[in-house]
């Protein structure tokens, strides 16, 4: 994208990572942001009890992979519900869709993409039970979460809203997924 995806701002007015944490505040009542040691947070982002900043261990960045680990490593007891902020067309209702899905046996929960049909990882949940799996798959070498996904029996379901997780990678996805 030749930019921090987090700082780019949504045709609604406001920062990318900002729109993000408000719609998980929709859902959650705690949200952690992930950032890599070097990275400044997000415009108009402030750490206050319902927001917390937690950074990946200087000299390691494997993608998001990095930063879900250290998410999850400031509460292993907790069960996850882990987002991209590069989702300019996600929603509250997707994600109460995601939490409403969610059944006790759910290690791990994540929708269907609608353009390849394998998990989406970075709109997804993930039960306490799944740290563990996600630092032995990090011991042995993986750092892709949505292999994690496939080799552990991900329960899937179907995107409640079409192309509500259209990412952005690109500034041609970032136009398509922006087009109203």
């Amino acid at each position: 994208m030749g930019q921090d995806k987090a700082a780019l701002i949504h045709p609604d007015g406001r920062p990318l990572a900002f729109r993000t944490v408000q719609i998980l505040a929709g859902v959650c009542s705690k949200v952690v942001i992930s950032l890599r040691h070097d990275q400044e947070a997000p415009p108009m982002i402030e750490e206050s009890p319902q927001l917390t900043l937690i950074r990946d261990p200087e000299g390691i960045s494997e993608g998001p992979f990095t930063g879900m680990l250290a998410a999850m490593r400031s509460a292993p007891d907790a069960d996850w519900l882990v987002l991209a902020c590069d989702l300019p067309r996600l929603d509250v209702e997707t994600l109460r869709h995601l939490v409403s899905s969610h059944s006790p046996d759910d290690r791990f929960l994540s929708y269907r993409s609608e353009f390849d049909g394998l998990p989406e990882p970075l709109c997804a949940f993930y039960a306490s039970e799944a740290f563990p799996i996600l630092e032995k798959a990090h011991a042995s070498g993986a750092c892709c979460p949505r292999k994690v996904l496939i080799q552990n029996h991900c329960r899937l379901i179907e995107a409640h809203i079409p192309r509500a997780l259209d990412n952005a990678n690109t500034p041609e996805d970032w136009q398509s997924a922006t087009a109203l």
